[in-house]
């Protein structure tokens, strides 16, 4: 027999393969596990999935115009535009009328015509909240018809109030609706007496 290399051991080797495997998933397992045990981990930006309130503020399809969604919360935390979390708040999206509802696709420019922006209340703090929306910015100078609903959706969707106001013109702001939450979670007034949230911040 030639002196050299041993030859390789063919049984041996699906067990090394093996264990490799295991050892590769186990790795694996152990960083997923990380991950979704630190919060830091996590994107900042990301939607929570769970939500107590929903509240949608929407104007008509189409328009051209910048109205923006601002909600105070018991503690004083606002929300708005360049601050999309505050408390256990969080604003979707900020649509910005025609300037951020087109797209490009293929060489084919798409269009979404709503207008709406959702603002999620991620958890029951009791005291009031303050809903506003404010006029941005104008494209055509023309008046906006805005449009306010908040449903609870825990434990089942429930409809809480729904209304609509005019803003006449850029720069001012309307309050859409106040509600007080109680130690339980159930909504104890409403109102739409005017209280101002865009001076608070001094939005320039």
């Amino acid at each position: 027999m030639a002196i050299g290399r041993p030859a390789r051991d063919t049984e041996a080797d699906p067990f090394y393969d093996m264990l490799f495997n295991i050892l590769i998933a186990f790795v694996f397992c152990f960083v997923i596990a990380m991950l979704a045990f630190n919060p830091q981990a996590r994107k900042k930006g990301d939607i929570p999935a769970k939500a107590e309130f929903i509240i949608t503020v929407s104007w008509p399809d189409n328009n051209p115009n910048d109205v923006d969604t601002w909600v105070r919360d018991p503690q004083g935390n606002v929300l708005w535009f360049r601050q999309r979390d505050a408390g256990l708040m969080h604003l979707d999206r900020d649509d910005r009328g025609a300037k951020n509802n087109t797209v490009i696709v293929n060489g084919r420019e798409i269009t979404n015509p709503i207008r709406q922006e959702i603002a999620t209340l991620r958890g029951l703090m009791p005291g009031e909240y303050v809903v506003n929306a404010h006029y941005y910015d104008s494209r055509d100078q023309q008046p906006v018809d805005v449009s306010v609903a908040v449903v609870k959706v825990n434990p089942q969707a429930d409809i809480l109030y729904t209304g609509q106001t005019r803003i006449g013109a850029k720069g001012q702001e309307r309050t859409l609706v106040r509600f007080t939450l109680n130690e339980a979670g159930g909504v104890e007034g409403l109102s739409t007496e005017p209280y101002t949230l865009v001076d608070t911040v001094g939005l320039k």
